[in-house]
């Protein structure tokens, strides 16, 4: 883990961006410093170092916890103003996170761009089981395969190996010890919970089926903050 990845789950940085939202906040309302448009979802409001972190620096609070130089944005802005000035300095990994039906993958879709990995197991049981299956069915005939595939994409983005932008690795991951082995494992940079309320996660569910509410109802069973 880089010293920045570290800044940027400090209490102090976390502190910082709940009262720069606060404080800029216009009758309840952020908006984008980039865009000027409203940031409507709470998870889509990205702090963004106008000068950037780097290792030689992000212990010096006049740069890394200094409100003039930080500015709240969409996250589709944010990824918009690394790649136009060209200082990204290396790819970054996003954890997407949150109940079933609560919205993971739309977001995502909402904000990736192209050359971007989006890693969801399911899709790739999907990638490769006979369309007569369900949403859930795993094939045990299939596990292995899935599961290669699984640890060699994920190696992929360890490694950052290949020429992407960005990777956004999409999940339930309820369990705080789950997520943290990721973040550690993968050099995770960003992590997002889609916090939809339970109630309309479950709305969503009755359009999908019976066994889908079950699936929220055991998420928020086993959810750990």
């Amino acid at each position: 883990m880089t010293k920045q990845q570290k800044f940027y789950r400090s209490d102090a940085w976390e502190k910082l961006v709940r009262a720069l939202r606060i404080e800029r906040a216009v009758n309840g309302v952020v908006y984008c410093e980039e865009c000027g448009q409203p940031i409507l979802r709470p998870y889509d409001c990205i702090a963004h170092h106008v000068t950037e972190l780097t290792e030689e620096n992000v212990d010096d609070v006049t740069v890394s916890l200094n409100p003039e130089n930080i500015k709240l944005l969409h996250f589709r802005c944010h990824n918009a103003v690394h790649h136009r000035f060209g200082y990204k300095p290396c790819k970054t990994v996003n954890l997407i996170y949150g109940a079933p039906c609560a919205g993971k993958t739309t977001y995502v879709n909402e904000i990736a761009e192209s050359g971007d990995i989006i890693y969801d197991i399911d899709k790739l049981w999907q990638a490769i089981r006979a369309d007569v299956c369900g949403d859930y069915e795993k094939p045990n005939e299939l596990k292995a395969c899935v599961f290669a595939l699984r640890d060699t994409l994920l190696d992929n983005i360890k490694t950052r190996f290949g020429k992407w932008h960005s990777a956004y690795i999409i999940g339930g991951y309820p369990l705080v010890g789950e997520r943290e082995r990721l973040i550690d494992t993968l050099g995770i940079d960003k992590v997002v919970l889609i916090d939809t309320p339970k109630e309309i996660c479950l709305e969503r569910a009755k359009f999908k089926g019976e066994s889908w509410t079950e699936y929220v109802e055991r998420w928020f069973e086993m959810f750990t903050p």
